[in-house]
């Protein structure tokens, strides 16, 4: 699978599904259809590519579309002030 067929994979599967916004690694991996090893390299390129943001509480770590979500509106209220 190209990089390109792979982040539009993902951005349609995360779109698809509605009222969550972060979602685990495997979840990703299970879109993508790819062996975790596989996957990996897609998702840590969308992370720099900012398609993806990555976001950890320490014990979990979590991926979401850049700008969507709870997170995302709090940020931008805190740009604006």
């Amino acid at each position: 699978m190209e990089y390109e067929e792979a982040k539009q994979r993902i951005i349609e599967g995360l779109q698809k599904k509605k009222g969550k916004t972060k979602f685990y690694f495997n979840d990703l991996a299970k879109i993508l259809e790819e062996k975790p090893r596989a996957a990996k390299k897609f998702i840590s390129q969308m992370v720099i590519e900012e398609v993806l943001e990555y976001w950890s509480s320490g014990s979990t770590s979590l991926y979401g579309l850049k700008g969507v979500g709870k997170q995302a509106a709090a940020e931008e209220g805190e740009e604006g002030e």
